[in-house]
């Protein structure tokens, strides 16, 4: 029976995976090194610790993952500032979970300053939320289900009566790994990419009642 709902961030609530993807490319040439943008996309939904950490490991650049961090954050928040909204759907789905009475939760990847920044910026806070997880909540990211098993217990809710929201082909498989059902949009990846999810929709105004309805 469904009871909780667990969104990821980026790509469920909201697009910023161009402006992380900017400030990366920003950081990396700050400190004198050229980075394609595609050179990020194997480590989308990983954490910033991986998506900048691999990078750098790639073309093997120094990386000081708290200073880079630091310094990524900087740059990406002087560049969403005013410029992230809500995805479509997004305000009206959570006002049905809420109405169902369900459980909320944000499970992200990205570190806390991150998530603070873009849930601020899309007018939707940690106070909207029952609970919240970042990646600096866990040892293990995703495709491991921590972050899902955390934001389920945070909720107080066993994660197989939870649905996942994801955009990212290890969102799912970590989702489906925690024993939730997994609800994917097509934001980041085509729908090829994310068949192991449980339903499939362009966006959050697209969904299906059933969804919420098991």
């Amino acid at each position: 029976m469904l009871k909780g709902v667990l969104f990821d961030m980026d790509g469920v609530l909201l697009e910023s995976e161009e402006y992380i993807n900017r400030a990366g490319v920003m950081l990396f040439r700050e400190k004198g090194y050229e980075v394609e943008p595609g050179d990020f996309i194997p480590f989308t939904g990983m954490g910033e610790n991986r998506y900048l950490g691999g990078v750098a490991e790639k073309y093997g650049i120094p990386f000081d993952v708290i200073e880079d961090k630091r310094r990524a954050y900087e740059i990406y928040r002087s560049m969403v500032r005013g410029k992230l909204h809500p995805l479509p759907g997004v305000v009206h789905f959570i006002e049905k979970c809420r109405e169902k009475e369900l459980k909320i939760a944000v499970a992200t990847s990205a570190d806390y300053v991150k998530m603070q920044i873009n849930l601020s910026e899309i007018e939707l806070p940690e106070s909207v939320f029952d609970a919240t997880v970042n990646g600096l909540d866990i040892e293990n990211l995703k495709p491991s289900p921590d972050i899902f098993l955390k934001a389920a217990e945070r909720i107080g809710v066993l994660p197989e009566n939870c649905l996942v929201v994801e955009d990212a082909v290890s969102g799912i498989k970590a989702g489906k790994a925690a024993g939730a059902k997994v609800l994917a949009v097509t934001t980041t990846f085509s729908r090829d990419q994310l068949v192991k999810a449980d339903w499939l929709v362009n966006d959050l105004s697209d969904v299906p009642e059933e969804v919420l309805l098991w």
